[in-house]
């Protein structure tokens, strides 16, 4: 099974949806500023990225500086942050089996699939 969280209205979410579906492979599209993944999934998704909660957010974003996370140390208020504020989410991450890339560039997810 394979899962993108996906923004339509980004144009590298777009290319990854579009590399995924050239190589096969129809994922289960979330879109996840409507649906926004439960806290777990995004401690889920951390963990297959290897990385931490702040380099999965979207540090530009203006939701970022008004909610003031730079200065926030705990990972699970950033989690928080980040389910609260799907929007803060880094897009898109791919999901395939128990592997996660996110597509910054599009190319990033064919290590995964």
């Amino acid at each position: 099974m394979t899962t993108i969280w996906h923004n339509p209205r980004c144009s590298k979410s777009r290319q990854t949806l579009d590399l995924i579906r050239e190589r096969g492979v129809e994922p289960k599209v979330i879109a996840y500023l409507k649906e926004p993944p439960e806290q777990e999934e995004i401690r889920k998704v951390l963990g297959m990225l290897g990385i931490g909660a702040r380099d999965l957010m979207r540090q530009k974003e203006d939701t970022y500086r008004t909610l003031d996370l730079a200065k926030v140390e705990d990972e699970e208020e950033l989690i928080n942050a980040m389910f609260y504020h799907p929007i803060l989410i880094e897009r898109p991450i791919v999901i395939h089996e128990e592997k996660a890339a996110i597509g910054r560039p599009p190319e990033n997810v064919l290590s995964i699939l």
